[in-house]
C-alpha cells in the first residue's frame, strides 16, 4: 500500500498563515511607501519642466536662469574635477565637529534638567535666552572674538545643534509615563537597570526628534556662516559663483546642499526606524 505525502501533510495550514500574512504586510508597507515616493515627485518634476520651458523658450535670460542641461553638466564638471568633493568634504567634517559636540552638551543639560527641578530652575532662563537669539545674531560677536577661523564655524553649529537636542531629551525624560517607573520600582530595579530598561528606551523617539532636528539646524546653519565668512566649503564655493555671476554654479550649490540635507534625514529616519523597530512589534 503506497502513501503519498504533500506539502499541506507536513507544513499545517495554519504554520504557513503567518508568515503570509507578514509578507502581505511587507508588500503593503513597501506599496504605500512608493506611492508616497511617487506623489512627493510630482512637485519637483513640474518645478523642473517648468524650469527648462522657460530657459529654451527665453522666458527669463539664460545669464539669470541657466537651463538645467547646464547645472547638470556644471554640477558633473565640478565633481570630475574634485572641487566639489573637496569643498563638500570641509563642509560634512565641520558638521561632524560641531554636531558631536552639540550631542554631548545637549544631551547632558536635557538630563539633568529633566532628571532634577532644581539644576532646571538655575539652567533654564540662561538656556532660553541663549536660544532665543537665532544663529545669524550671534555671528558677528563671534567673528569679533574668534575670528573667521574653524572655531566660530564650530561654535555656530554646537549652538544650532545643540538647543532641539537639549529641549528634546529634556522633555523625552519628563514625559516618562509614571507607571513605567512604577513597575521598575516594583521589580526592585538599581539605577543602572532604571536607565537602560525605562529611562532610555521610553525617552529615545523624543531624543532622535532632538537629533534630527539639531542635525538639520547643523547643516543649515554651516552653510550660513559660510556663505558669509568663509575662504572653503560648499557655502563658499556658491558665494565665489555668484561673485563671478556663474549662476550655473550658484544653483548647482543649492541642488547638492538640499540633496545632502535630504539625504542626511532619511538616513536618520531609517536609523530611527531601526532603533525602535520593538515599538511595533509590541503592539
Amino acid at each position: 500500500m503506497s502513501m503519498s505525502v504533500t506539502a499541506n501533510d507536513v507544513i499545517p495550514p495554519l504554520a504557513l498563515a503567518p508568515e503570509a500574512g507578514a509578507v502581505a504586510r511587507g508588500l503593503g508597507i513597501l506599496k504605500h511607501k512608493l506611492q508616497r515616493a511617487a506623489v512627493g515627485a510630482l512637485l519637483p518634476l513640474a518645478v523642473l519642466a517648468l524650469w527648462h520651458a522657460a530657459a529654451s523658450r527665453g522666458w527669463i535670460a539664460s545669464q539669470i536662469l541657466p537651463a538645467p542641461e547646464l547645472v547638470w553638466q556644471t554640477l558633473n564638471e565640478l565633481w570630475a574635477s574634485g572641487e566639489l568633493w573637496d569643498n563638500l568634504a570641509i563642509s560634512l567634517a565641520r558638521v561632524a565637529w560641531g554636531f558631536s559636540a552639540a550631542l554631548l552638551i545637549g544631551v547632558a543639560l536635557g538630563v539633568a534638567m529633566g532628571v532634577s527641578s532644581t539644576v532646571e530652575a538655575y539652567l533654564y532662563p540662561s538656556f532660553k535666552v541663549i536660544s532665543e537669539v537665532h544663529v545669524l545674531g550671534w555671528i558677528p560677536l563671534l567673528i569679533m572674538l574668534f575670528g573667521i577661523g574653524e572655531a566660530m564655524k564650530v561654535i555656530v553649529i554646537v549652538k544650532a545643534a545643540m538647543v532641539p537636542i537639549t529641549i528634546n531629551t529634556q522633555q523625552g525624560i519628563r514625559n516618562i509615563s509614571q507607571s513605567y517607573l512604577e513597575v521598575a520600582r516594583v521589580y526592585r530595579f538599581n539605577p543602572r537597570q532604571l536607565w537602560l530598561k525605562v529611562i532610555f528606551p521610553a525617552s529615545l523617539p523624543s531624543l532622535f526628534n532632538g537629533f534630527r532636528y539639531g542635525l538639520t539646524n547643523a547643516w543649515l546653519s554651516l552653510v550660513t556662516v559660510e556663505l558669509l565668512a568663509s575662504s572653503e566649503g560648499i557655502g563658499y564655493q556658491m558665494v565665489l559663483g555668484r561673485q563671478l555671476f556663474q549662476l550655473d554654479v550658484v544653483m548647482a550649490c543649492m541642488a547638492v546642499i538640499g540633496l545632502v540635507g535630504l539625504a542626511i534625514d532619511v538616513v536618520l529616519q531609517a536609523l530611527e526606524a531601526w532603533l525602535l523597530r520593538w515599538r511595533r512589534a509590541a503592539f
